[in-house]
């Protein structure tokens, strides 16, 4: 290493080379970390909030963009959008505007609404269900609770909103009867519905699978072809059944009836909002409320 010419020295007037600075790549942000609930995160003038309050108001936007604001950038833009919102209202403090009439009349008004958000989702959440309410729900729409599992062969007719097959013949309404009569015999003599309806229905979809359709409720189907399935016991098969589409022959798998234990959940999610509604309209009836005739123009002429 001794034998290595040495370098040379700079000149005196040399400028210095700095040296070479790497940049350094930006790694992902940080995820905001997780602070006390009492700790103040926010501070605009003599305005303090809390992290309890920022979630309190990310509480009351819409729910599915509730996870957005609850970390990563959205957490920032929130805390950006409130310090917009808070120094606007400090300075309207400063010009006064918080005693003129109009700040009270929005205020007045602003702070019931968020009393009656708060109000309606505690009455949502005590409000109950009468056991012997939900099982007469269940008893008159039984039907309601009907479930079927079927398959057709449709033959289409001119003005139906099924695509003509390639190279197929339009048929007319008689034609169309004509043919689904024809293939209706070859069941009874002991045809393969699935083979049948692969080679001849123009339910595209459900020809692939020997005609069978996802399983269905009442007031799934068109009327004719839901009253002519749920009809037939299971195994049998139907006359030709006509509906907008064309002429079905619909063969039924199986039929089934939910149980009320079953069902109990599903009626008590219907029933919940008419509960709440109820307790409404009482609420409202035992309440002193007078509107002005004339400005609203519910009086009579």
């Amino acid at each position: 290493m001794l034998a290595q010419t040495p370098p040379r020295p700079a000149p005196a007037n040399a400028t210095p080379v700095p040296k070479a600075i790497v940049p350094a790549v930006p790694g992902p942000p940080k995820a905001p970390a997780e602070v006390s609930p009492d700790t103040v995160v926010l501070t605009v003038g003599d305005t303090k909030m809390t992290a309890r309050q920022m979630d309190q108001i990310v509480d009351t936007l819409p729910e599915q963009s509730r996870p957005m604001y609850r970390s990563g950038p959205g957490r920032k833009q929130l805390g950006d959008n409130m310090v917009k919102v808070l120094v606007l209202a400090e300075e309207a403090k400063k010009k006064g505007m918080d005693q003129t009439p109009a700040f009270k009349t929005q205020a007045m008004f602003q702070m019931a609404n968020v009393l009656a958000g708060l109000f309606y989702a505690d009455m949502n959440a005590h409000v109950t269900v009468d056991d012997a309410m939900v099982r007469k729900y269940y008893e008159d729409r039984k039907g309601e609770f009907e479930e079927a599992h079927a398959r057709h062969i449709l033959i289409r007719m001119k003005g139906s909103p099924v695509p003509l097959k390639a190279g197929a013949k339009d048929l007319s309404d008689e034609e169309a009867l004509a043919k689904a009569q024809d293939i209706e015999k070859q069941l009874q003599a002991g045809g393969d519905f699935a083979a049948l309806a692969a080679k001849e229905s123009d339910d595209a979809n459900s020809a692939q699978s020997g005609g069978d359709l996802p399983s269905f409720h009442h007031g799934q189907m068109v009327p004719s072809f839901e009253q002519a399935a749920f009809a037939l016991d299971p195994g049998k098969i139907s006359d030709p059944v006509k509906s907008q589409f064309g002429y079905h022959i619909i063969k039924l798998e199986s039929k089934s009836t939910k149980s009320f234990e079953d069902a109990k959940p599903e009626i008590m999610k219907k029933l919940k909002p008419e509960q709440v509604q109820k307790a409404m309209d009482d609420l409202q009836k035992r309440t002193n409320v007078v509107l002005d005739p004339a400005y609203f123009g519910t009086a009579k002429q």
